[in-house]
């Protein structure tokens, strides 16, 4: 296929990789169409075969070309249709790299120890009558103990994900307009999607959402407010308690969000270096919030809890039993014991101290090699860099993968990567060396 060897500048595994990603940005390679061998691109550009095998390690790594053994390499065929629209794009992520920084997801050596919490759950999975109270009164309490406000009522979901399903679901409207941070959560925008919502982006400053611009956002009358107060995902910023207090100022005071609900997904709290903090504090009849324990005790476990007026609850609670009926009883019994477990909390504390540390080295490092970025908090931060799709490929090329900005985003014109800094346990240099040059690509 002489239209590669045509397209590349650079013969280096970079500059190969990086043609080939604009011949299939730009539709000259379309999907499933048959890549040359190796061997053959090799002797079209005159360099060795190693050089062409690192670039299509590198294309394979971002996803957008597939290896089929012997078949060939072929350009990464439709997305996998049971991915959400903003995760396919991170479809071919699936496959095996050197470090991937890429998931979002926590170090499972931080994760505390599950076998002394699960010994404790009875033998049977039994359960008196499918009609008892939703969440144990155990959790229950311990969870009324350590919320950031006086909350009304507090239910158990399936993890933070659920939360904000069952949350929209319950106070949005197909049309309704909701207020969302620019950047956030890929997964809160396919949400909204699926909801018939329409997105109002309102953009960040390193104390979180900026309440000028939300004032503005507010009279277009949204329906709700989406939050993340802490260790925001993907900037890894949090909310100050002086920052939340505007926020809820703004609100109270404008006359068109009077009915807004703020829903906040405070989903890495426990590992998270900043105090919880929430517009509750100030707007209790108008805030959802959620706190899931994923990032800091198993993604695995798939629970969360959601607190808020009564009459939101019992109706998100009245519809859950249409569908799952409740979480399951042993699993709140397992996290009730984490929560309380002296083991479990010592190892939960180690953790944040571990994950704030990997992200001041990794800042320091950064900084070493002229990338300053702001504090950030839980295990994620917001890389910007001169071309996203360059960097990512380059960082590919280096057996590094990160996450593509564009799905975080809502305006037009940003580029930025997201790098899971949780995930680095070594090397700081020399991988803030390469995130840097890559920055710069």
């Amino acid at each position: 296929m002489k239209q590669i060897a045509c397209a590349v500048d650079v013969p280096t595994p970079h500059g190969i990789a990086a043609a080939v990603a604009r011949l299939i940005t730009s539709g000259d390679l379309a999907p499933g169409d048959r890549l040359p061998t190796v061997r053959q691109l090799a002797i079209d550009l005159g360099v060795s075969p190693a050089t062409v095998s690192h670039a299509w390690q590198a294309l394979s790594g971002v996803g957008l070309i597939v290896s089929r053994g012997r078949s060939g390499s072929f350009v990464m065929a439709a997305p996998r249709k049971w991915l959400p629209p903003r995760f396919q794009g991170l479809a071919g992520q699936l496959e095996a790299t050197r470090l991937d920084l890429s998931s979002g997801t926590p170090d499972p050596q931080l994760l505390p120890a599950l076998g002394t919490a699960l010994s404790r759950v009875a033998e049977r999975a039994g359960t008196s009558s499918y009609l008892d109270q939703p969440v144990i009164s155990e959790l229950e309490t311990v969870l009324r103990s350590s919320w950031p406000y006086e909350v009304e009522a507090i239910t158990v979901v399936d993890g933070a994900l659920d939360g904000l399903s069952r949350a929209l679901e319950t106070v949005i409207r197909f049309g309704d307009r909701v207020v969302v941070e620019d950047p956030g959560f890929p997964p809160m925008f396919d949400l909204l999607e699926h909801f018939g919502a329409v997105r109002v982006p309102v953009g960040l400053d390193e104390d979180g959402m900026r309440p000028d611009l939300l004032q503005e956002a507010l009279t277009l009358r949204p329906s709700a407010i989406l939050l993340q107060p802490r260790a925001h995902n993907p900037t890894g910023r949090s909310l100050t308690r002086a920052r939340a207090e505007e926020l809820a100022r703004v609100i109270r005071l404008s006359r068109h969000a009077s009915d807004a609900i703020v829903i906040e997904d405070d989903h890495s709290g426990e590992i998270a270096v900043s105090r919880d903090v929430s517009l509750g504090t100030w707007l209790p009849r108008q805030v959802l919030h959620i706190r899931s324990f994923s990032k800091s005790h198993g993604p695995d476990l798939r629970i969360a809890a959601i607190g808020g007026p009564t009459e939101i609850i019992e109706a998100l609670v009245a519809r859950r039993i249409l569908g799952p009926g409740w979480t399951s009883r042993m699993l709140q019994t397992i996290l009730h014991d984490l929560l309380t477990d002296s083991t479990s909390i010592s190892e939960v504390n180690d953790a944040r101290l571990i994950y704030r540390s990997r992200q001041r080295r990794l800042s320091e490092a950064l900084a070493s090699h002229g990338v300053t970025l702001p504090p950030s908090d839980g295990i994620n931060t917001w890389l910007e860099v001169a071309d996203e799709r360059a960097a990512v490929v380059q960082l590919a090329a280096a057996g590094i993968r990160v996450a593509a900005g564009t799905p975080f985003t809502v305006s037009a014109g940003q580029n930025f990567v997201r790098v899971t800094a949780g995930l680095v346990r070594s090397d700081f240099d020399s991988i803030a060396e390469l995130l840097a040059t890559a920055a710069r690509a």
